[in-house]
């Protein structure tokens, strides 16, 4: 309290003392000032009016996309406040960020200010006009508004209003592609893609785009022709419209007429041809061909003896062969003798076929006499011929079940050869009285028993005899075809069964125990034909989906059918195919077998479709594929890419081919083995690409290429497979070449991009980096065996014990259906489950049939946990034995 007492005595003592003081001093000053100066104005100007505030930014125009909000930004020199107002309403100041500084340059204040406009402030809104906000900044002077900022939801429609249009038009014909983008905030900007590539008018001046977003082509060219594409877009999306192909097509033109030829005749009449070729200009892109006729002929005669010929001059504008005269007197002379001639040698050869088919059967049959001498003390045989129209005539006949049906000993002579002497004859053995059925050699048998119960009836030395005669003569008869070893497989089996594969093919064959009857031993043998004449007609939409494979011996007889595996290509959805599985007859035609979901009772065979094999269980070896009708347009094949360089390069060219093929094992592995011995390696590694059912080719393209060091020889940007050539599946090592072009030999690297790819479908890009060397040194191929063949027990993952286990059980027919039957629903093997129902062990014939589709692994854990479900726990501890051993 004392202090500020102290303070306001002294402020007064400082006014009464000190004020009157200065003021003196201030007089004093100023009557000096005076008579320096002379005399003051009466008033001085006052300080200059701050200046209104301006706006260095005003807010602008903002698009909210999604749920993101914007912001708007503003700031104005001098202003000693700023604020928004949105929709005549001013925003709260607590919404606004505000930032105050001092222009250096101008001492006066800067203000700048932002907000932020959500997406549901927008839709709130209800009014004829958008969404809007100004800012609004103060000074001493007064006030300055911005100009308005409008918010609006940004969006682009899916829809095109108008999308282009494919079209054909010939060379040199202008052609307008329209496209009218979707509705959009802000507008949608246009541009156009031709074949996946920006358009540039500038770059190309033949390329015209018009204010309302349509492409015109001043000037079809070849180069012209692709895939067309309108694209619009705005920051919010980007559509793309469908694809128009643009074909740019070429009539043909006739070349001049060629000169015209000798007369073909060099006595007597005959014609002379001249002939043009529909090559100028030739065809392109489905153009029309030339109208008329490409060859023209005249009759000519050449006056015998002499070399030269007259032309008809009746007949010169003539272009079909014909005559100008009647054939005079010396012509028929002439033709008459010719054809004495020819009857005088017909007769001649007739005779000497006569005379020599005599002397042959004159010494066959004293040897049938003689036979029939020993036929004499036997019972008479009553014989039956097969029906001409029998599919199996090459089937050969099964002797031990011949003899099994036939009353009395019989001793049957086809041939001098196959005589059994007498004196050690097993056939003088007493035989049982068994009921005997004798067929023609060219007959089928059908056994009608197990063969080693009726081996038992029968003499051990009878048995022997016989079948050694069926063996010799199922050699000679069925004789093993000329294989080829990279695609082929042969082995020898007996009753004990195994297991004939093709190394990196995908095909095998499995020969199960007790197929083939006891004491036979058959050559048994699996090719995949890679020549064209074995390739089998199709029709419409038809499509080959596998490898032409054979297993023979064809006839043989078999107690139990075989199982052959073939890779396939076809993504295997039966609401988009029909599966057929087609044979060879022994006339060579191809024939339906079975058609895949369409089985009967009568069906030979039995179809297993996995998703990259299928498994033909049949008793007739043969020649088989797999072919497929596409139903719509979504049925689709699976196509195996591979690209292939030379492995050394000493000239400036590089050549790389572009492998399009079936997807099977066997396909890359014939390409593989082609490109080695021609000197090429593949540059990465295949890969797979699905090829539906569109009707569109396959377009091949190189990008990428470094043009510094590297030139393409193509011609066009692009190559293109038609689609009906790799539809149909009938043409091998389907491929396109790709010819670059080094500017020195010095460059050795090369790196680019091959893009493969259905046109409106899939592709797939191969990233090529390869190393080009000069040396040309020898390839070292490493030696590969071409195939395995597994005999006996060792061939089967299932123990000959437990297997009997399961057949025992599952085999009889259960009320609750807990037999093979649900074995086979386990496996997912019950596509047509009347077929095991006809064999004598349906579980015998499942178990074979997951043999073969688990080969080689042959996981067991499967069949356990199959059997588990089952409830068939003694066989499953079983098999867990057999799985730790």
């Amino acid at each position: 309290m004392g202090t500020a007492q102290c303070g306001i005595n002294a402020q007064k003592l400082f006014r009464l003392l000190l004020l009157p003081a200065l003021a003196a001093v201030a007089e004093l000053r100023t009557s000096q000032d005076d008579d320096f100066f002379g005399e003051l104005p009466e008033f001085f100007p006052s300080d200059p009016p701050e200046p209104l505030p301006h706006f260095l930014i005003e807010p602008g125009d903002a698009y909210i996309v999604k749920n993101k909000p914007v912001n708007l930004y503003c700031k104005a020199s001098p202003a000693t406040q700023i604020y928004f107002k949105c929709n005549s309403e001013w925003v709260h100041q607590k919404e606004h960020t505000t930032e105050e500084y001092v222009d250096d340059t101008t001492d006066l204040i800067v203000r700048e200010v932002s907000i932020e406009i959500t997406r549901q402030q927008v839709e709130e809104l209800f009014g004829p006009e958008d969404y809007w906000c100004q800012c609004v900044a103060w000074s001493s002077s007064g006030t300055t508004k911005s100009h308005k900022s409008y918010v609006r939801i940004a969006y682009l429609r899916k829809t095109f209003e108008q999308e282009p249009l494919g079209k054909e038009v010939s060379m040199e014909q202008e052609v307008l592609l329209q496209c009218r983008p979707p509705e959009g905030i802000p507008l949608a900007e246009v541009e156009w893609l031709r074949n996946e590539e920006v358009i540039d008018p500038e770059e190309d001046q033949n390329f015209y785009l018009t204010i309302d977003y349509n492409l015109i082509i001043k000037q079809a060219r070849l180069s012209d022709t692709a895939n067309y594409t309108c694209v619009a877009k705005n920051i919010v999306a980007r559509r793309r419209s469908t694809t128009a192909t643009l074909i740019v097509y070429v009539n043909g033109g006739w070349s001049s007429w060629m000169e015209w030829t000798s007369c073909n005749s060099r006595c007597g009449r005959g014609y002379l041809k001249r002939t043009r070729t529909c090559t100028n200009p030739t065809p392109v892109n489905g153009g029309a061909f030339c109208d008329g006729q490409s060859v023209q002929k005249v009759a000519c005669t050449t006056m015998c003896p002499g070399l030269f010929y007259q032309i008809s001059k009746e007949q010169k504008g003539r272009t079909d062969f014909g005559y100008s005269s009647a054939p005079g007197s010396d012509d028929i002379a002439l033709y008459v003798a010719v054809a004495v001639a020819v009857i005088v040698c017909l007769a001649i050869l007739l005779v000497v076929i006569m005379f020599v088919y005599r002397k042959n059967h004159h010494d066959f049959s004293s040897d049938i006499r003689d036979s029939a001498a020993l036929n004499g003390a036997f019972q008479p045989v009553s014989v039956k011929t097969s029906r001409p129209d029998n599919h199996l005539l090459a089937v050969q006949p099964d002797l031990t079940a011949a003899a099994a049906r036939y009353r009395g000993p019989m001793y049957a002579l086809r041939d001098i050869s196959d005589k059994i002497p007498m004196t050690n004859s097993p056939l003088l053995d007493p035989l049982p009285s068994l009921k005997i059925n004798v067929l023609n050699p060219s007959c089928s048998v059908t056994p009608q028993g197990g063969s080693t119960d009726l081996a038992s009836k029968l003499s051990p030395q009878l048995t022997e005899s016989l079948l050694d005669n069926e063996a010799h003569n199922l050699k000679n008869q069925n004789p093993t075809p000329q294989l080829e070893p990279s695609c082929s497989a042969l082995g020898s089996f007996n009753i004990l069964g195994g297991h004939l594969s093709i190394l990196n093919s995908g095909v095998s064959l499995l020969v199960p125990a007790g197929a083939i009857p006891p004491g036979r031993a058959y050559e048994v043998y699996v090719t995949v034909h890679r020549t064209d004449h074995m390739r089998l007609p199709l029709e419409g939409s038809q499509t080959l989906l596998s490898p032409v494979v054979s297993c023979g011996p064809p006839g043989a007889l078999l107690t139990r059918p075989m199982v052959l595996t073939i890779h396939h290509c076809a993504e295997p959805n039966m609401e988009d195919w029909i599966l057929q599985l087609k044979s060879m007859s022994a006339e060579g035609t191809w024939e339906d077998v079975v058609a895949l979901g369409a089985e009967s009772i009568t069906t030979p065979c039995y179809v297993q479709l996995d998703p990259h094999a299928c498994h033909v269980v049949t008793e007739h070896l043969g020649t088989y594929c797999l072919v497929g009708q596409s139903v719509n347009k979504s049925a689709s094949r699976r196509l195996k890419l591979a690209i292939f360089a030379p492995v050394v390069c000493a000239s400036l060219e590089y050549t790389i081919r572009v492998y399009c093929l079936h997807d099977t094992q066997d396909g890359l592995k014939e390409v593989i083995q082609l490109e080695r011995q021609m000197g090429g390696q593949l540059v990465d590694e295949p890969k797979t690409l699905l090829f539906k059912d569109s009707t569109y080719n396959l377009r091949l393209s190189v990008h990428d290429i470094p043009h510094s060091l590297w030139r393409s020889k193509l011609l066009t940007k692009y190559q293109e497979i038609p689609f009906h050539q790799i539809w149909s599946g009938c043409q091998r090592n389907l491929h396109c070449t790709f010819t670059l072009e080094r500017f020195s030999l010095v460059t050795t690297e090369l790196v680019c991009k091959f893009c493969v790819r259905q046109v409106e479908g899939e592709g797939q890009i191969f990233q090529i980096q390869s190393t080009l060397s000069e040396e040309l040194r020898p390839l070292e191929v490493e030696p590969e065996a071409s195939a395995t063949s597994l005999m006996g027990p060792t061939a089967f993952r299932i123990p000959l014990t437990i297997r009997q286990k399961i057949c025992s059980s599952l085999d009889a027919p259960n009320n609750r259906g807990n037999d093979w039957r649900l074995l086979a629903h386990k496996l997912n093997l019950d596509g047509y489950l009347n077929y095991f129902a006809t064999k004598s062990s349906p579980t015998g014939v499942i178990l074979d049939l997951w043999e073969a589709q688990n080969f080689p692994e042959g996981n067991l854990g499967s069949l356990a946990a199959a059997l588990e479900e089952m409830g068939r726990h003694e066989t499953v501890v079983s098999l867990a034995r057999e799985m730790k051993c």
